[in-house]
């Protein structure tokens, strides 16, 4: 898939598509809407997925497993 192509597709296919391969294995974080303007105003609501790949636990420990990485490289 060429990056052009891309631009022909919402986020929210986007996102399907990459829930449906079983070759994924992780979780995605995205906003619930669109993020258009480049600017962040107010409050923002976000949603987690992930496929039959990995169960709650294993995504909950993943997503720990990223937040401490970051608390770590952000120190």
């Amino acid at each position: 898939m060429e990056p052009s192509d891309l631009e022909l597709y919402t986020t929210k296919e986007l996102i399907n598509e990459l829930l449906r391969r079983p070759t994924f294995l992780g979780v995605l974080v995205h906003s619930e809407e669109e993020f258009r303007n480049g600017v962040w105003n107010g409050e923002r609501i976000f949603q987690v997925r992930f496929n039959t790949n990995m169960d709650s636990g294993q995504a909950l420990r993943l997503l720990e497993a990223v937040a401490s990485r970051m608390d770590r490289d952000a120190s």
